[in-house]
């Protein structure tokens, strides 16, 4: 009986070793007939993984990703072990002991197939799985299995676990144009992998079998099953204990995708940095990594977005109330399913939209998109009056149950009524002595509306444009004590040849008639003699015109190009005086540098460096810098030799008078003059007079000596400006409608564009010392008559200083001693006949 019994045994193991033998001589077989079908492993050791580009401001901060992928690589040391263990949880609980292939796994699934005659059963290992979406295509079939097991026997040769891991991790789709497991964190959570807990772990190690069905925003019921399922299984295997485990089962698994971990939104910034390595590089700036750094401050960038709505939100406030944006049903509705029936009304420049609730006595209810309860109080309601309606007294006065709306969030529990805005808004900061763009704003909200009105909005600038006119009348040998008439004028339609010019709302075309252009002051009123100082602090247009009559046309006109204005923008006849030309507000606050930084033209630019993925870098900026100390080598200066330097916010060296002396920028680095020295310095010190005493007087509020700046307001009120500046900054701030119409009644420059220009100096200049440029060589100072603006000696009663070039001295200093008294030109008291 035992000898029939060890026959048979050793039958069954001789079967059994040639079925091994055969099994083992077939799969060998197999592996050389497809070797040369087989790709090479090794190229995952340096594989390209597609990563978007992604732009950071000067100061290290992320503004934008951009890209068809979101990927962020990690390395293995950034992987939290809870993210390890939940994939090996879902995926592969064997993966550090199996050589690549669980064959055990294989077993199950072959069994499978033979029963069902499908072959629908994975039995992969993370390693067959990164072989299968990196290396061969996804089709189920015996030969891409095959494929995929040789290629992973393969794979484990060539790299070590971990290294498998972390391409593993960084590599698969998780859903919502997510790839890879820290770009998944930002997607679902908004935070970085390593800040992930063991529930979020498990719901997107739950993700990988189906993507597209198991993530969150496309099925919360199925992610949540799922996450359920990876907790078990994390249990079981000893990664969490009874009471981890019950608390992350606890947690709601939310529905809300979130963007790229930006640190800084700025996405006007974004696509202008996409826009200018697109042109250059072409499609790969999507998928090469390219990092760019611009010359953003993310501090002040954060700073001008606050300072445009805060002021477009006040302008609209002062307007009225236009009503709700929409009715929705509250019948038995969850705070959370309120939110998510809200999801159609977009988050417009940080207003929430957001559905009332309830209406008690001096407060409403409401629920926001979000699925917060905020409370409404009266006092954020009274400005919401309809029409010419007495501001309300009651919330029911303004808002009903059902009502969806726009709330402010001021806190965790209260909010302010709100509206989306009509009207728009543009700021652009930059830095005078190199041109760089430290902060910008072309619009409420991007997602909104896309247009950038910093670059592409051509507008009027109104009075705002009046001191390059007054800059070129500096040259021409007018001062700041010229007098000059401010009276009614009319101008008679003139020939085409005349050049003169008509009123800028004339009609052309076939058959229309020129009208006679009878131009006036803001105010309604006539001042009579004026001195140019007082001309351009009270912004008086007829003064403008005059003074532009009298200097030519055509000179005007080229004379402004020095501020990098375009010729073709600016109108050939009198209106430009008052600012009928269509500028950017970066045109703008380009053209206001010249005064800031002492007379030179700079380039605005945005990108400082691009480095490759591998750390290179590709290109540096080279910006022209403006010097007032560099000698009169290429600049005709004269100025004082430098002492002592300060790193600018792009990394030049700047002059100072502290002590200590340094080199000077190479003649090639300096940025090319543009006005002299004295001239910039005069018109800057008239400019620091219209804060002071004349229409940006509000700007007082920053308690500082050392801002200068002018208001704009155009024809009907269609366009409020302010640019103004100190020898550190420029900014220009601008209100208008994309689709021009008047802002309404009292709305000017130094009431609607201004405040947006305070708001952002207020932070950017905080605990900064006073700075003004020193008076130049070519500046004197006289004393002169009020009335007249001619020389007064100490006996004249009316007199006080006033600032002249040297070549340009008032009249009457005939005799007088010192320099620059020569080619005195003769009184300059200017008047015309009124028609």
């Amino acid at each position: 009986m035992i000898t029939r019994l060890n026959r048979r045994l050793r039958i069954a193991a001789t079967i059994i070793v040639s079925l091994a033998g055969l099994i083992g001589l077939a799969f060998l077989s197999t592996y050389y007939y497809l070797k040369p079908t087989l790709p090479d492993v090794a190229v995952l050791r340096d594989v390209r993984l597609q990563v978007p580009l992604r732009v950071y401001s000067r100061d290290g901060r992320l503004l934008a990703q951009i890209g068809e992928q979101r990927r962020v690589p990690v390395t293995w040391d950034q992987i939290p072990p809870v993210v390890v263990q939940a994939v090996l949880a879902a995926e592969d609980d064997r993966f550090f002991e199996h050589p690549g292939v669980d064959w055990q796994g294989v077993l199950r699934a072959i069994v499978v197939a033979a029963t069902t005659m499908e072959l629908s059963q994975g039995g992969s290992t993370l390693t067959q799985q990164l072989v299968r979406t990196t290396l061969i295509t996804k089709e189920k079939q015996l030969r891409r299995k095959l494929r995929e097991i040789f290629l992973a026997l393969s794979l484990e040769n060539e790299l070590n676990k971990q290294e498998i891991f972390t391409l593993f991790v960084n590599t698969q789709f998780l859903g919502q144009r997510s790839y890879g497991f820290a770009a998944a964190a930002e997607t679902y959570f908004g935070k970085q992998l390593s800040e992930v807990d063991a529930s979020e772990a498990a719901l997107l190690a739950g993700i990988l079998q189906a993507p597209s069905r198991l993530n969150p925003a496309a099925s919360h019921e199925n992610a949540t099953e799922r996450r359920a399922y990876v907790l078990r299984r994390m249990r079981e295997l000893g990664y969490l204990d009874k009471e981890s485990w019950r608390a992350a089962m606890d947690r709601p698994v939310s529905r809300e995708l979130h963007g790229p971990a930006v640190q800084v939104d700025a996405p006007y910034v974004g696509e202008m940095v996409r826009l200018a390595l697109l042109e250059k590089y072409g499609e790969r700036i999507y998928s090469d990594g390219l990092q760019v750094v611009t010359t953003i401050d993310g501090r002040l960038q954060r700073a001008a977005d606050v300072a445009l709505r805060s002021a477009v939100l006040e302008y609209d406030r002062r307007h009225g109330w236009r009503g709700r944006a929409g009715r929705i049903a509250l019948e038995g509705e969850t705070d959370e399913a309120l939110g998510r029936a809200l999801e159609e009304y977009p988050v417009v420049g940080g207003l929430q939209p957001a559905a009332v609730v309830a209406v008690v006595g001096a407060s409403a209810t409401v629920v926001a998109r979000t699925g917060r309860r905020y409370r409404l109080p009266m006092d954020g309601m009274r400005w919401a009056r309809k029409g010419d309606d007495p501001a309300p007294k009651s919330p029911r006065e303004v808002v009903a149950v059902g009502d969806v709306i726009y709330v402010l969030p001021t806190s965790a529990s209260d909010a302010l009524l709100a509206q989306k805005p009509d009207a728009q808004g543009a700021f652009v900061a930059l830095d005078p002595r190199d041109g760089a763009i430290i902060a910008i704003s072309g619009g409420f909200d991007y997602q909104d509306s896309k247009f950038n009105r910093v670059l592409q909005a051509r507008r009027q600038p109104g009075s705002s444009f009046k001191p390059f006119i007054y800059s070129a009348a500096l040259e021409a040998g007018f001062t700041p004590a010229s007098v000059v008439l401010d009276a009614p004028v009319v101008y008679e339609a003139p020939a085409p040849e005349d050049g003169i010019g008509v009123r800028p709302d004339a009609v052309e075309g076939e058959g229309a008639e020129e009208e006679d252009w009878r131009p006036g002051n803001d105010s309604g009123r006539f001042y009579g003699p004026t001195r140019l100082r007082d001309a351009l602090v009270r912004s008086r247009n007829l003064v403008t015109i005059r003074v532009m009559r009298q200097i030519g046309v055509g000179y005007a006109r080229d004379y402004v190009t020095r501020f990098g204005l375009p010729k073709e923008h600016i109108p050939a006849d009198l209106t430009a005086a008052l600012g009928t030309a269509q500028l950017t507000p970066l045109e703008m606050a380009t053209g206001f540098s010249v005064f800031a930084n002492g007379g030179s033209l700079v380039t605005p630019y945005l990108i400082e460096q691009v480095f490759a993925a591998n750390g290179s870098v590709l290109e540096r900026a080279e910006p022209k810098i403006a010097c007032n100390h560099c000698g009169p080598a290429g600049t005709g200066l004269t100025g004082a030799p430098p002492t002592s330097m300060e790193a600018g916010p792009s990394g030049f060296v700047r002059a100072e008078d502290v002590g200590g002396a340094l080199p000077l920028p190479a003649e090639e680095q300096r940025a090319p003059r543009a006005i002299s020295e004295a001239n910039a310095w005069i018109i800057t010190d008239l400019l620091r007079d219209v804060i002071r005493r004349g229409t940006g007087q509000r700007a007082r509020a920053l308690g500082r000596n050392d801002i200068a700046g002018k208001t704009g307001t155009t024809n009907d009120g269609r366009d409020a400006w302010f640019s103004g500046f100190n020898t550190g900054l420029v900014a220009t701030a601008w209100v208008g409608f994309d689709q021009e119409r008047p802002l309404g009644a009292d709305e000017e420059g130094a009431r609607t564009a201004l405040p947006m220009w305070i708001y952002f100096m207020r932070e950017a200049l905080a605990g900064t010392p006073e700075r003004r440029l020193p008076m130049p060589d070519g500046v004197v100072t006289a004393r002169v008559a009020v009335d007249t603006g001619e020389f007064a000696d100490g006996g004249v009663p009316a007199s006080d200083f006033e600032y002249f070039l040297a070549d340009h001295l008032p009249p009457g200093v005939e005799g007088a001693s010192g320099a620059g008294v020569q080619n005195v030109p003769p009184p300059q008291k200017y008047e015309e006949p009124i028609f």
